[in-house]
C-alpha cells in the first residue's frame, strides 16, 4: 500500500513540483475546474460500485472545482472501493500505518477532521474506516493541498508524494470520466456523451425539442418551421461538422454500422425498418432513450427507443466519420 504524508494541524507541507507528461497535462485540464456533473449512480459506472459512486459524487462540492472522478480514481487504486482484501481496509494498519478505504494515516485522518467538519452520516467520532468519512476527509485534503488554489497535481502529489502516482489517479479519474459519459443520461438538461462531436450533435437536437414534425423539414435555419426525422439527424450532425445524406435510408446505408449485441453509445443514430426500407430515425440520448421526430400532428420529443412491436433495424456511428482533437 502506499505511504502517507502524516500533516497535523497547522503543519507546513513544502509541495514538491511534479513533472507531468502530455499525457497527465491533458488530463489535468480536462478534470480540473470542471464542476461536478450530476451523475446517477444507480446506473453503473465502470467498476465503482453503487454505495462508492454516491459518496464520491456527494463529497466533491466540499472543494468547488473538484470533480467526483478524481476521488474515485484514488479510490480505485489504494483499495479497490474497499474491496481489497488486506490489511488495513476496514481495520489495522498496512505496513506503511496508513488505513481506511482511502489510506490515510491517523494523524492526516486526525489534522483533516479538526480543520473540517465531516458532514452527517458517517462514524461518530468520524473514523478513516468509515468509507463515508473517509472519502469525505480525502475532498478536504486534496482541497487543502492544492485543488483550492488551482493545483491538482499538486494536491495529489501531497496524497502521495510520488510522481507515478499523481499520473496514475490522472489517468483512472480520466478513464471514469469517459465511462460515466459514455454511458449517456437520456436527459436533455444533463448530457453525457464521449466525445465533442456526438455532445454537439445531441445539443443541437435537444434545442430543437417542441418543434414540430413536417415532412422534408430541415428546420427553421432552412426556413422550415421544424423537422422530419432524417432532418433532424442531418441537422444535428452538420452542427457537429459531419455530413450525412439527407435521408434515412441513406443515413442507415452510410453507417458505420454497431455491431448487434454491442451497447448504444450516446450519439448513435437509431433505425427501424428493414435494411432495405428504413423508414425512421432518432438519435440515442443514453438511458434507453432517443430524441426524434416522431411522425405527422406531433413534436420532437425525447421517447424510448425500444417498445411493443417496434422494426428496430439497428444502429450507426457517424461521429466515427470526422476525426477532432
Amino acid at each position: 500500500m502506499l505511504a502517507r504524508i502524516a500533516i497535523g494541524a497547522g503543519a507546513v507541507l513544502l509541495l514538491v513540483p511534479v513533472l507531468l507528461g502530455h499525457g497527465a497535462k491533458t488530463a489535468v485540464d480536462a478534470l480540473f475546474g470542471r464542476p461536478t456533473a450530476t451523475l446517477d449512480c444507480a446506473q453503473p459506472v465502470a467498476d465503482i460500485p453503487t454505495r462508492y459512486c454516491l459518496l464520491y459524487v456527494t463529497a466533491a462540492p466540499n472543494c468547488p472545482g473538484l470533480d467526483w472522478t478524481v476521488l474515485a480514481a484514488i479510490g480505485e487504486i489504494e483499495t479497490d472501493h474497499g474491496r481489497l482484501t488486506a490489511p488495513g481496509i476496514t481495520d489495522g494498519e498496512n505496513s506503511a500505518g496508513a488505513g481506511g478505504p482511502m489510506q490515510f494515516l491517523a494523524p492526516t485522518f486526525d489534522g483533516i477532521i479538526a480543520a473540517h467538519r465531516i458532514p452527517p452520516g458517517g462514524a461518530t467520532p468520524p473514523s478513516r474506516y468509515n468509507p463515508h468519512d473517509a472519502v469525505h476527509a480525502a475532498a478536504f485534503l486534496l482541497c487543502d493541498q492544492g485543488v483550492r488554489r488551482g493545483d491538482l497535481p499538486a494536491a495529489l502529489f501531497a496524497y502521495n508524494p510520488a510522481d507515478w502516482y499523481v499520473a496514475m489517479v490522472l489517468e483512472q479519474a480520466a478513464e471514469y470520466a469517459k465511462a460515466a459519459n459514455t454511458a449517456g443520461t437520456g436527459d436533455c438538461d444533463n448530457v453525457r456523451a464521449p466525445d465533442t462531436v456526438t455532445l454537439t450533435a445531441i445539443n443541437y437536437a435537444c434545442g430543437q425539442r417542441g418543434l414540430p414534425y413536417v415532412w422534408g423539414g430541415n428546420g427553421p435555419d432552412a426556413g422550415h418551421a421544424g423537422f422530419d426525422c432524417s432532418g433532424l439527424t442531418h441537422a444535428a450532425y452538420a452542427a457537429a461538422g459531419v455530413t450525412l445524406p439527407r435521408t434515412a435510408q441513406t443515413q442507415f446505408d452510410t453507417g458505420p454500422r454497431v455491431p448487434a449485441g454491442q451497447p448504444l453509445l450516446p450519439g448513435d443514430l437509431v433505425f427501424y425498418g428493414t435494411s432495405d426500407n428504413i423508414h425512421h430515425v432518432g438519435l440515442y440520448l443514453g438511458g434507453g432513450l432517443m430524441i426524434d421526430a416522431p411522425d405527422f400532428g406531433q413534436k420532437v420529443k425525447i421517447e424510448p427507443y425500444r417498445y411493443d412491436g417496434d422494426d428496430y433495424a439497428g444502429a450507426t456511428r457517424p461521429a466515427v466519420l470526422v476525426t477532432r482533437e
